[in-house]
């Protein structure tokens, strides 16, 4: 030993080829980043040839305290561990590592030993860190999909669309995943490391991350903040003056950073559609396939019994219940297999992160598998009767009377579970993913996976939801401030009937929260058939109106002859005004470029406080830009913005307008940013320096 010299002078970890290699370079370009089941390659350079007998050695630590210990194979082994091998050339050696399939994610620190022949270490070089990630790339992952258009999507697009309003009106949001912005990555294992699981069992915890499972139902618990160190708080009413309300985000990397940044203490606030986005973004980081889905009329079932009970008093006003209907509800889905599921349950899984019922301990939901969804099998893990009734549950409507006896005034069977949506692969618009979830409403097929999916709580079989004679139909026109509702009553019977009809609009938030009464009226009409009109003025809503710009109206028949009284509800979302966003002119990385930003108030009232919020992957972080004093009725208002785009392709810059009074307008514009040329002489240069 005291005559051996130093042989390993340095170690080149080859990151541009390497992540190149490994779909990890708009990640990183400096940092080893690998994908595992797929093999890469460092370079030792070294003072010498490889003494004659003497040997390499590489050994592999992980965890939080290195509590992972793996030493590589020289040669192919088993096809579930480490191996390398080497080939040297004077004074250079190729090493090349060959990771199993089912490797444990995370950082890795590298040691390189120089061993005698007598199994002495010579020399060591441990400082080489790189990160592993899950590899839909490859066949043998349990999260292999393959198809590369959808590998190009759910994997590697940073931008996406979130669908809301309601399910029929459907309206979209542009949201910046940002996973491969800087911090990201390393962000997200800082989630992972600060799990209950983790901090009470490191190494245990370590060892499970080879499981998509495992980290997916980890992640789908830390996003929220609920009980345990997560990413987010959330919060469904007013006010949000302590934190940043849910409808200003625009994208997952500021609430990520900010969660970082402040020492892993909760942001403040988020909705389900916020932290189904920082999920979506984790997911697809630490390279699992997951897109974001939005469920219309999606049910909230407390007791599990597949059925929501909503109580009325007699002038039409909700009783709190437990139960509740949300106009929207969002979550993602992640594709893996289910090596802990019987055979048919692989494929997209519900991952649910907002923070509503209880899972073994813990405010997560899933992984559960769609298939299982759609047939009725709830016995699968995870959660399966919950993510069942948010899509399928029937619901009941009953009236207190003043004695406090109940009496049913609607059965609801097709409601829930209405056009489930997610952002197309093929580009910015809707594919409908209903049927993934549930056969064809009404159909034989699906009430029998329904009465299957509900035992022990069978439907009455002498339960019946015929529609009586009396029918009742709401239209209305889509607008922003002025509006009107259209109630229609038919008489399937045809003979003329009187009957007195009571409409009621009041706002409520996307989660039925009601927030106030706009109007009533009551009206004596005369059928077989009759409209009847209620206008509803701007300063009779805007007093109460939520953020989420929503209106429910009720319809309410009571008629002589008919058992039951006849009853409809509709919930209209306010039509929100346009952002219009240009950026002109050629745009080239790390060269300042300026984007022009307009907005008119439809409101005949002044707007407040505002602010505008743009931020873009891979273009610039997230930035307000403040409106100086009050914009007026009809007032057009526009801003201008400088930045340096950061990376090349096709990028959307994303811009948020909010005030006092008018909230969540969502803008987005499609930049295409280019590569700084280089100059390069033309012909006649060259031929003119060669003569010189």
């Amino acid at each position: 030993m005291a005559n051996y010299s130093a042989l390993i002078i340095d170690l080149d970890v080859r990151s541009r080829e390497n992540n190149s290699a490994h779909h990890t370079r708009e990640i990183d370009g400096e940092r080893l980043i690998v994908r595992r089941g797929q093999p890469f390659s460092i370079t030792l350079q070294c003072s010498d040839s490889l003494p004659p007998k003497h040997h390499l050695e590489l050994v592999l630590h992980l965890g939080r305290r290195d509590e992972v210990v793996i030493k590589l194979q020289k040669e192919r082994g088993a096809g579930d561990k480490w191996w390398f091998h080497q080939q040297g050339a004077q004074d250079e050696i190729l090493l090349t590592l060959h990771s199993p399939t089912d490797a444990i994610i995370g950082q890795y620190r590298l040691a390189v030993l120089v061993m005698s022949p007598d199994g002495r270490i010579l020399e060591k070089m441990d400082k080489t860190r790189f990160h592993l990630l899950f590899n839909p790339w490859c066949k043998d992952d349990v999260v292999y999909l393959p198809d590369e258009s959808q590998l190009q999507e759910y994997v590697m697009n940073e931008d996406g669309t979130i669908y809301m309003g309601s399910w029929d009106y459907i309206r979209s949001i542009p949201w910046n995943y940002g996973q491969f912005d800087d911090d990201v990555m390393d962000i997200c294992f800082e989630v992972l490391d600060n799990s209950k699981e983790a901090l009470r069992n490191s190494k245990m915890d370590t060892e499970r991350r080879s499981d998509p499972v495992y980290v997916g139902r980890m992640i789908t618990a830390m996003v929220n903040s609920n009980g345990d160190r997560g990413v987010l708080t959330g919060r469904w009413t007013e006010p949000y003056s302590d934190g940043v309300a849910p409808y200003r985000w625009t994208g997952s990397v500021p609430i990520l950073r900010q969660w970082s940044k402040a020492g892993v203490r909760a942001v403040k606030y988020g909705q389900c559609w916020v932290f189904a986005g920082v999920a979506c973004t984790m997911l697809r980081c630490l390279g699992i396939p997951t897109r974001l889905i939005t469920n219309y009329s999606s049910a909230h079932d407390v007791d599990g019994n597949l059925s929501l009970d909503f109580l009325l008093d007699e002038n039409l006003r909700s009783i709190d219940s437990r139960d509740s209907s949300w106009n929207f509800h969002c979550w993602v889905e992640s594709w893996m297999k289910r090596d802990d599921l019987p055979k048919g349950n692989d494929g997209w899984q519900v991952l649910d992160p907002t923070p509503q019922e209880l899972s073994d301990g813990e405010f997560c939901c899933g992984p559960c598998p769609v298939t299982a969804i759609k047939e009725g099998n709830l016995a699968v893990k995870y959660d399966a009767p919950f993510v069942f009734a948010e899509v399928n549950a029937d619901i009941t409507y009953w009236m207190v009377q003043k004695n406090g006896q109940r009496k049913k005034i609607r059965v609801d069977q097709s409601s829930v579970g209405r056009n489930i949506s997610t952002k197309s692969v093929f580009g910015d618009h809707r594919e409908d993913v209903t049927l993934h979830y549930k056969y064809p409403e009404g159909s034989r097929k699906e009430r029998e996976v329904f009465e299957k999916a509900g035992q022990p709580f069978p439907k009455p079989t002498n339960e019946s939801t015929e529609p009586g004679q009396m029918q009742l139909s709401i239209k209305h026109a889509h607008c922003c401030v002025d509006l009107e509702f259209l109630c229609f009553v038919k008489n399937e019977g045809g003979r003329d009937a009187v009957a007195q009809l009571t409409m009621l609009a009041t706002a409520v938030t996307y989660n039925s929260l009601h927030r106030g009464e706009c109007e009533r009226q009551t009206t004596t009409v005369t059928v077989p058939a009759h409209t009847e009109m209620l206008r509803l003025q701007y300063d009779e809503y805007a007093r109460c109106a939520s953020e989420h710009h929503l209106i429910r109206m009720k319809a309410f028949l009571e008629a002589p002859g008919e058992n039951e009284p006849v009853m409809t509800m509709a919930d209209i979302p306010l039509s929100t005004p346009e952002l219009h966003i240009q950026v002109p002119g050629k745009v080239v990385a790390c060269q300042q470029v300026m984007a022009y930003i307009s907005f008119t108030n439809p409101l005949p009232v002044p707007l407040k406080d505002g602010v505008f919020t743009v931020e873009g992957a891979g273009l610039l972080y997230a930035t307000d830009i403040h409106v100086k004093g009050h914009i007026a009725p009809g007032q057009k208002v526009s801003v201008k913005l400088t930045f340096s785009p950061m990376r090349v392709g096709v990028r959307k810059l994303l811009v948020d307008f909010d005030s006092d009074t008018l909230k969540d307008v969502k803008g987005v514009a499609t930049v295409v940013v280019r590569k700084k040329n280089h100059w390069k002489p033309r012909l006649v240069d060259q031929i003119t320096y060669i003569l010189s």
